[in-house]
């Protein structure tokens, strides 16, 4: 994994993360499934997850949650196309690691949030406490 990535990301958060360790038990970042992975060599979302777990010093779960249906990328998709494309993309394998902990879901970029949703209405269905969403960029 190329670090020089990783340490880009954590200059680009710079000092202020809007959550504390006190608000966090484990940080999960939203995976890619295992095709787009071996393709593209990294997860972003892991690294920036990485990072921000250093800086709460909470664990980072990055196995815990697993993207299980290969779907075409969201980019070109409306609101509607992209809630439908990710349904039932993600399952908990980890439940143990899930379980009645406040979950920080972590991505590099959001548009329509409907990745986070169903990401975190997967969290929760496996028995997160509750899940809050940080990602790096934000797009309207």
């Amino acid at each position: 994994m190329d670090q020089s990535l990783e340490k880009a990301l954590a200059e680009f958060i710079g000092d202020e993360i809007p959550f504390s360790g006190d608000d966090v038990d484990a940080i999960v970042p939203v995976p890619l499934h295992h095709k787009r992975l071996w393709w593209r060599g990294f997860n972003q979302a892991a690294l920036l997850a990485i990072v921000i777990g250093r800086r709460l010093e909470r664990p980072v779960e990055i196995k815990a949650l697993v993207r299980a249906i290969h779907t075409i990328p969201q980019t070109t998709r409306d609101h509607d196309e992209r809630r439908r494309n990710v349904r039932d993309a993600f399952a908990v394998v980890r439940p143990d690691r899930i379980r009645n902990r406040r979950i920080l879901l972590v991505d590099d970029v959001m548009t329509t949030g409907a990745t986070a949703d169903e990401c975190a209405r997967v969290l929760v269905g496996a028995g997160a406490r509750c899940v809050n969403v940080l990602t790096l960029a934000r797009v309207l």
